[in-house]
């Protein structure tokens, strides 16, 4: 894809100062540009580089003046990180905008699809699935019996939609995601062995919903596991069944949530926590990475460390923690000298 300067600065509505007319095809960080390629410069301290590199466009904010002669168009905005981030966004839409059915793919006689549909080659579409306007499925997506996917979803190569599953509008599922696998449910007996419990509910993602690459959220043993809209999630996290996350929370990497937990609205989770099951976590918490939650969390708490605790606490501890060998030692002196 190439773009013009005149045609960046209608979408960002910004202003260009220079060549209307030159063109890129890729984008770059301001230091690595070359002649072809559109970058940004947001942050004071990389505006040396404005006038070494060879992109060809770079955005600006509008009271940006150069004091050095420049060899870039430039476009001149309100706010060169927003603007940027916007094109980004643009450019991911254009070049995700795939339409049409590959061939070889299976779709079940009894599956309906919109308009704008993608489905790429290799795909399975089962019994009664519903997929909305513009969905796009892309190659070697399962998508299982009676899943309902809603307008401008994308599932991106190599997903498993398990039967049953509900994807809301407008959300994003990377490569290797598994949503409705089984929970994990067993009950032994009396000599000790496993036996499985069928779990027969769903899982159920609200609209602008995004999970990363390699992330599972099992279905419910009844009912369902829910993310409420706007819920991202980074790359390999696991979400046990009947799970419910609240609008708006954000969770990073390797985070492991146990069954039937319940998490509030915009929450903030670092990567590799551990929390447990059946507990509450209140609104608006933020925990740090690395901790272990057992225990229920109230609104806009912070917490640090396993088992968690109040994040200024924590910190307090670790001083104590870090000065353990030497404080030691001088107890051991005291005890020696008393034996004296």
């Amino acid at each position: 894809m190439e773009f013009t300067a005149s045609q960046i600065a209608g979408i960002l509505e910004g202003e260009v100062d220079g060549n209307p007319g030159v063109a890129v095809h890729k984008l770059s960080k301001i230091e690595e540009g070359e002649v072809g390629s559109l970058t940004f410069l947001a942050n004071p301290k990389y505006t040396p580089y404005i006038y070494r590199t060879e992109a060809s466009i770079i955005i600006v904010n509008r009271d940006f003046t150069p004091e050095q002669e420049l060899n870039s168009t430039l476009i001149k905005v309100d706010d060169a990180y927003k603007a940027f981030s916007k094109l980004l966004a643009y450019y991911n839409q254009v070049k995700n905008n795939k339409t049409g059915i590959e061939k070889p793919v299976f779709i079940s006689d009894s599956a309906t699809y919109g308009a704008g549909v993608y489905l790429g080659a290799f795909a399975y579409i089962g019994a009664n699935v519903v997929l909305g306007d513009n969905v796009k499925i892309y190659p070697n997506a399962y998508i299982g019996d009676n899943v309902r996917i809603g307008d401008n979803t994308i599932v991106f190569a190599g997903a498993k939609i398990y039967s049953e599953t509900e994807i809301g509008r407008d959300c994003v599922i990377h490569s290797g995601v598994i949503l409705g696998a089984d929970g994990f449910g067993f009950t032994p007996d009396e000599n000790g062995e496993f036996t499985k419990v069928p779990q027969t509910g769903n899982v159920i993602l609200e609209d602008h919903v995004d999970v990363g690459a390699g992330t599972t959220i099992d279905r419910a043993t009844l009912g369902s596991t829910v993310l409420r809209r706007g819920v991202k999630l980074d790359n390999q996290i696991q979400i046990a069944h009947n799970v419910e996350i609240g609008e708006h929370t954000v969770i990073a990497a390797q985070t492991g949530i146990a069954g039937s937990t319940k998490i509030g609205r915009n929450c903030m989770i670092g990567g590799q926590v551990g929390i447990v099951g059946h507990i509450v976590i209140g609104d608006r918490v933020r925990i740090q990475a690395q901790s272990g939650i057992s225990r229920n969390i109230k609104d806009d708490e912070v917490l640090q460390g396993s088992p968690a605790m109040v994040y200024g606490d924590y910190n307090k501890s670790y001083v104590h923690f870090r000065n353990l060998p030497r404080l030691v030692q001088r107890i051991e002196k005291l005890e020696s000298s008393k034996g004296n």
